[in-house]
């Protein structure tokens, strides 16, 4: 929530640097601005490639079929709210937001003091190919050198997130503010903010119910009663705006719901990784919703839209379980397969940082779902065998 607050902070003072302040000043926050830009661009593949590494080399061995179903799940899940939220995006937006595609042109155009370049060592693409050759090699062979490689990886690249990258955001999004002030763009662009989140939200609920609908149909309980239960892991969630954090919630509520230990000791942490139905449906409504403010052109079809939803899914699970790790980890694709600039980038970071918590409180509410399904599975397959054995013993 202090992240939250100090976005709204870097606004306000962007908007007031760009109404009074010098031009002088504003352009030593535009350096900031392509600094940290550039540190971002950076860090994206080693962040995807570290993560996805560590997350694919560090799945449980031996589980087999189990694992297959919880990423299978998870994954439709992702898949499918992605779809949803573009569906919707397209369908609505260009009415909803029927005033912010016409912005007006720029005023003036203020350059940086220096303008920095620090090329990222590789591509998102070749980050992920790497990332699942050496996961997939590290889980099959077992190398313990290379799996402490990856996660230390992790930490530092988490490490450089959380004292780097997400302090520095408020000045980054405040240059970005003090930049449209001054070409007279702003007050349009803020005029569909609270729009775009209401919508957002809206689909997270519309995707939640969904889930628990299909849950309750499948365990034929009451699905009011099972999102009930598991409403405490949503608004820790909300607090936390981490998966990670709300893990110890969500496991307490999804075992009271009715699911067995063992499935749920497995699913739940795992699904805080890989499962991200929430995070999806934020970004790319949000990506949307950018092109539309922006004028930046014609919205893509689904069709052409369904290869980034997909590779988004698959990016997820290098988002790390911090505040602002979802939008960090689906920057590259916006920039390769959607061809955002820096100032739509900007724009997606800080509408999806104002909702994060909710998308948070989505993904984790979710992961209650996958467990009562993989456990209904589970079930029903040890309930077959029994009836085998008692089928072959009365023969």
């Amino acid at each position: 929530m202090n992240l939250i607050i100090k976005l709204a902070a870097g606004i306000l003072f962007g908007i007031l640097m760009g109404m009074f302040a010098p031009e002088v000043l504003i352009q030593f926050l535009i350096t900031i601005k392509l600094l940290v830009s550039q540190l971002i661009k950076f860090t994206i593949p080693l962040l995807i490639l570290f993560y996805v590494t560590s997350g694919i080399a560090n799945l449980p061995k031996n589980s087999g079929k189990l694992l297959g179903k919880t990423v299978g799940l998870s994954y439709l899940s992702t898949l499918g709210a992605g779809l949803l939220a573009f569906t919707v995006a397209e369908t609505l937006y260009p009415t909803l937001l029927s005033g912010a595609g016409a912005l007006p042109e720029a005023k003036t155009v203020l350059t940086p003091f220096l303008e920095l370049k620090i090329p990222p060592l590789m591509s998102i693409m070749t980050a992920l190919t790497i990332a699942f050759v050496f996961g997939l090699g590290i889980s099959n062979t077992g190398s313990e050198d290379l799996r402490r490689f990856s996660n230390q990886g992790c930490d530092i690249i988490e490490l450089f997130l959380n004292k780097v990258i997400i302090p520095s955001l408020p000045f980054y999004i405040a240059a970005v503010f003090a930049d449209m002030t001054v070409k007279g763009t702003v007050f349009a662009t803020l005029q569909t903010f609270s729009l775009v989140l209401l919508a957002v939200i809206a689909m997270h609920w519309v995707w939640l119910t969904f889930q628990f609908i299909t849950a309750g149909i499948v365990q034929q309980q009451s699905p009011l009663k099972i999102l009930r239960t598991m409403m405490p892991a949503y608004l820790t969630a909300v607090g936390t705006m981490s998966s990670a954090a709300t893990i110890p919630v969500t496991l307490q509520q999804t075992k009271r719901n009715g699911v067995s230990n063992t499935i749920a000791n497995f699913v739940v942490p795992l699904c805080a990784n890989i499962h991200m139905s929430g995070s999806v449906i934020s970004i790319t409504s949000v990506a949307v919703a950018v092109i539309i403010m922006t004028g930046a052109g014609p919205v893509p079809s689904l069709l052409e839209a369904l290869p980034f939803i997909a590779m988004l899914g698959v990016t997820m699970v290098a988002a790390p379980g911090a505040p602002g790790g979802a939008v960090m980890a689906s920057v590259g694709l916006l920039g390769s397969m959607l061809g955002f600039t820096e100032e739509m980038i900007a724009l997606q970071i800080v509408l999806h940082l104002a909702q994060d918590s909710f998308g948070t409180a989505c993904n984790v509410t979710g992961d209650g779902v996958i467990a009562l399904m993989i456990d209904k599975m589970s079930s029903e397959k040890d309930e077959a065998a029994e009836n085998l054995v008692l089928a072959e013993e009365t023969a």
